[in-house]
């Protein structure tokens, strides 16, 4: 299996954080895509912005599939990324993806 693992920040420029209800309406019209399901934690991170050093701190929302590796995981998942950056105004959405034995 693969697992992946991405990492969303909720601290949105220019207004509050991305809050609980807003997690939930974008996990049922775009998470639930993915084939096998996924589990979803909170987490405290930072990042460092390539563009100018600025390293700041946020609260994350962490998301971890695993799933197999079919043809078009990749582009499932990157359609979550690219779905997260657009509604919540992100620069950056982290992924880390690895092999893994797993069954479920």
């Amino acid at each position: 299996m693969l697992v992946a693992g991405l990492f969303s920040g909720r601290g949105i420029k220019g207004r509050e954080s991305l809050t609980d209800a807003e997690w939930a309406e974008f996990s049922a019209q775009t998470i639930m895509n993915l084939p096998d399901g996924f589990t979803v934690f909170d987490g405290e991170g930072q990042w460092r912005n390539p563009q100018t050093g600025h390293i700041a701190g946020s609260r994350t929302k962490i998301l971890l599939v695993a799933a197999k590796p079919e043809p078009d995981l990749a582009r499932r998942l990157s359609a979550v990324i690219d779905a997260y950056k657009a509604k919540f105004h992100q620069q950056s959405v982290g992924l880390i993806t690895r092999d893994s034995c797993a069954g479920f």
